[in-house]
């Protein structure tokens, strides 16, 4: 067996673990300490199926040596340079890649690009953009955020406020002035769906309540999830999110999607604005922007967006930005990783796969306490019932039961979500099925 240095880790004190149960993990942890393709590596030598392509960012898969190269290459000839009144080649270079593929299509594309280093950072960012460009246009009575019950926008302050899982929200101030839209999960009348939910488009009209509500010249902005990940893979009813795109443009409201999760071929397309048709004004992202290698994220923003900013005085047209923003280490591992997604055909593959993966994730209906079955893309959400006196637990316990066994899994409240790489196999799909069924039958 290999020898892991972790797993002589003197002490595990120091290190206060992120969205983790610190005490119960350090009293029974589980360690990887490498990967390669599809597979992580446990510290007892284990190969582990990763299920979740890491936390949703590993869309290539592990290892890929271009990446590694590129990060290597860059190092020794630039490690960082400011973007703050300087720049440097490499990350116009990526920006300008970024362009070609931006999410909306040939005649509506995001082409602007801001750089930032993470989801949560990209989500505050584009609130930041949406205030100031309703400044800029005359409407700086527009400061209200409206994000949607069930969402996860990140950590930031801004990502909080317009969030709406209560955990995140609980412990922490939120910005005034923000408000949310009714979620669109509906078990009654949409279980066991694959693709999009035949009902619920009338949830949109959320939005109007609230346009009346508070007025529609006190509103800058509305954000949501296309597919909301980390929830436990919430699907938008067919028509909802055309609904919502109609409202917006009615009454002057920004419309941002956030695509952290479902950017760079997570459904079969290169963003979920290009699965769904629908055109928003303002796109965050993340994860796959780089693979997962380096921490980055970018903002995409529509010309009319962007060129309202640009046409103000001279000087500093957008008073925001990060130390790192277009950081040159993590823009080379940015295209090293588009090469890949180009060469592989890696925005697409989804699609390709999406039917049997959609088929083999049904097949565990019918197990026992498995409520719900959400699939769409590369994506699943397996919904257990929930133990009457500890809710999340039986999920918790099938996903360390998965991992003793050879799989990664994500567990939310009592849901099981998976989002494997997209060089994902049709065997091992058969795979991931196998394990995750007979760890249903175990623990539930």
């Amino acid at each position: 067996m290999t020898d892991h240095p972790l797993r002589n880790t003197p002490s595990l004190d120091a290190f206060w673990m992120p969205f983790t149960a610190n005490r119960q993990f350090k009293a029974a942890p589980r360690m990887l300490v490498a990967a390669q393709g599809m597979h992580y590596t446990a510290d007892d030598g284990r190969t582990v199926l990763d299920g979740t392509a890491g936390l949703w960012c590993v869309n290539a898969g592990h290892g890929r040596r271009g990446i590694a190269a590129a990060v290597e290459r860059q190092l020794a000839t630039l490690d960082f340079a400011p973007t703050f009144q300087m720049g440097h080649p490499i990350a116009f270079e990526f920006a300008e890649r970024l362009a070609e593929i931006a999410p909306g299509g040939p005649d509506q594309r995001l082409d602007r690009v801001f750089f930032t280093n993470s989801g949560s950072e990209s989500v505050d960012t584009a609130l930041k953009i949406a205030l100031a460009y309703q400044r800029a246009i005359g409407q700086g009575t527009r400061t209200r955020l409206i994000g949607r019950e069930r969402g996860y926008h990140g950590v930031g302050f801004g990502g909080l406020s317009v969030g709406g899982i209560v955990s995140n929200r609980r412990v922490f101030p939120q910005l005034n002035g923000t408000d949310h839209l009714r979620h669109t999960h509906d078990p009654a009348r949409n279980a066991f769906v694959k693709g999009q939910p035949e009902h619920g488009a009338e949830l949109a009209e959320d939005l109007e309540r609230l346009v009346a509500l508070h007025g529609a010249e006190t509103i800058a902005a509305c954000i949501v999830e296309p597919v909301a990940g980390s929830t436990g893979v919430l699907i938008p009813p067919k028509g909802y999110l055309e609904r919502l795109r109609d409202i917006c443009t009615k009454h002057g409201i920004l419309l941002i999607f956030d695509e952290v999760i479902s950017g760079f071929g997570r459904l079969g397309s290169p963003f979920a604005t290009d699965y769904f048709g629908v055109v928003p004004d303002l796109v965050t992202s993340a994860k796959g922007l780089t693979n997962g290698t380096v921490p980055m994220g970018a903002v995409f923003a529509s010309r009319p967006v962007h060129d309202a900013l640009m046409n103000g005085p001279d000087g500093i047209e957008l008073f925001h930005g990060y130390t790192y923003s277009g950081h040159p280490v993590a823009c080379a591992a940015g295209l090293a990783t588009l090469d890949i997604y180009r060469e592989e055909g890696l925005l697409t593959r989804a699609a390709d796969l999406a039917e049997d993966w959609a088929a083999a994730m049904h097949d565990l209906r019918g197990r026992k306490n498995v409520i719900d079955i959400r699939t769409i893309g590369l994506i699943a959400g397996i919904e257990l019932a929930p133990r009457p006196d500890a809710p999340g637990k039986r999920a918790y316990e099938l996903f360390v039961d998965c991992f003793a066994r050879g799989l990664l899994t994500r567990v939310t409240g009592d849901i099981i979500a998976l989002s494997p790489p997209l060089i994902l196999e049709r065997g091992q799909i058969g795979e991931i099925v196998e394990v995750l069924g007979a760890a249903i039958d175990r623990v539930a």
